[in-house]
């Protein structure tokens, strides 16, 4: 190793930020090079090389149209900082993924290519990479791309420092970065009602078929298991949306707004808005399901949450109901030891059509999330 990856490498294990590494065809020395020098323990907190299209598709939770691809990469970040959130909760922590296709042991008939991602809250950051075929051996397209790996690193932890890359006239590299703070102030100011980021971290301004809201502090399997049924039930995919502005508590502020959006990097598409109450969010998002627990369709339903009157509880149940919108209801097994659903529900004569139970036999989760939130590892 030279002294000027040394150096490098020390300035990224000085820094603050840990990561998940996950990489695939080519950018191992990278990972070498971290391991190389002393102080790897506070940088890398896991490290993967899902090497054969299992070990790929299973980390990555389903099989990619083309392994080696800017969206794949960038999912593999996702993943990869989903990950490095669950391991290290309470510290600031990337997902750096690389997917690449290089030379071998046998002629290519496609290009030579690396997709080098960089996902943390605050940002994807994209390295494209195409290099000339033939001109290069294996090691010295390995060196290269395990450069770009680690001066990706050094970018989003703002150091100066950068190791050479090799770029020819004849290779093409290029750099594409999104920034998800602009779009977090301007909701929090109420420039924007809402935004969303899908699994390959594109920013998403269409509004979902169904939605789950919720705070998600933390996102629990419970939450997840209940997109998973509603999605089965409804036959549409359902869309996370976490609200940036509460009717009672003042707005997130942007940094804890990405923060809980960032525990859906890779998976599941997750919005943001800036409607606090379920009227405001079916202007947002008309004519789609809501899906929501039992405890929160029991709030829905009481006046108290209207000002203790119930001439506003239907004003508002009316406006949802032109609006095109609807409840699907998940049941949950009450505090008196019986299992609740719609059944159970105060529902106005005239708004029952706006109620819909989800059957316990696709979900039935007897916990509250109050105690998911209290147990370890959720």
């Amino acid at each position: 190793m030279n002294e000027a990856t040394r150096r490098l490498i020390t300035a990224i294990h000085n820094n603050p930020r840990q990561i998940v590494l996950v990489t695939a065809g080519a950018g191992a020395q990278a990972l070498a090079d971290l391991l190389a020098v002393a102080g790897a323990s506070r940088t890398l907190l896991e490290a993967l090389v899902p090497y054969s299209a299992a070990a790929f598709a299973d980390f990555l939770g389903y099989t990619p149209v083309k392994y080696v691809a800017p969206d794949t990469a960038i999912t593999l970040a996702g993943c990869a900082l989903s990950r490095a959130r669950q391991l290290a909760p309470d510290m600031p922590v990337l997902g750096l993924a690389c997917t690449a296709t290089i030379t071998t042991d046998y002629p290519k008939r496609g290009d030579h290519h690396a997709h080098i991602a960089v996902w943390q809250p605050e940002t994807v950051l994209l390295y494209d990479l195409y290099l000339e075929k033939g001109v290069r051996s294996r090691e010295e397209e390995e060196r290269l791309i395990s450069n770009l790996m680690l001066n990706s690193l050094a970018r989003v932890m703002g150091m100066p420092e950068s190791l050479p890359v090799d770029i020819s006239l004849a290779d093409t590299l290029t750099t594409t970065e999104t920034d998800f703070v602009h779009l977090a102030r301007q909701l929090i100011n109420r420039d924007i009602s809402h935004f969303g980021i899908s699994a390959d971290g594109r920013i998403l301004t269409t509004p979902p078929a169904a939605m789950l809201s919720g705070a998600f502090n933390p996102l629990h399997e419970g939450h997840i298991q209940l997109a998973q049924a509603a999605s089965n039930f409804l036959g549409i995919p359902v869309a996370f949306e976490c609200t940036a502005v509460n009717a009672d508590k003042p707005p997130l502020p942007p940094e804890t707004l990405l923060s809980r959006m960032a525990q859906f990097a890779g998976r599941w598409p997750i919005f943001a808005g800036a409607a606090p109450t379920f009227v405001e969010k079916a202007r947002l998002y008309p004519g789609i399901p809501f899906v929501v627990g039992y405890d929160t369709a029991v709030r829905i339903l009481q006046p108290r949450f209207y000002g203790d009157n119930r001439q506003s509880l239907l004003d508002a149940l009316s406006k949802i109901q032109a609006h095109g919108n609807s409840f699907l209801v998940a049941g949950r097994l009450g505090d008196d030891g019986l299992f609740h659903d719609t059944n159970d529900l105060d529902i106005p004569a005239q708004f029952t059509s706006l109620f819909h139970p989800l059957p316990a036999e696709l979900f039935r989760l007897d916990i509250s999330s109050t105690q998911l939130r209290l147990q370890p590892n959720t």
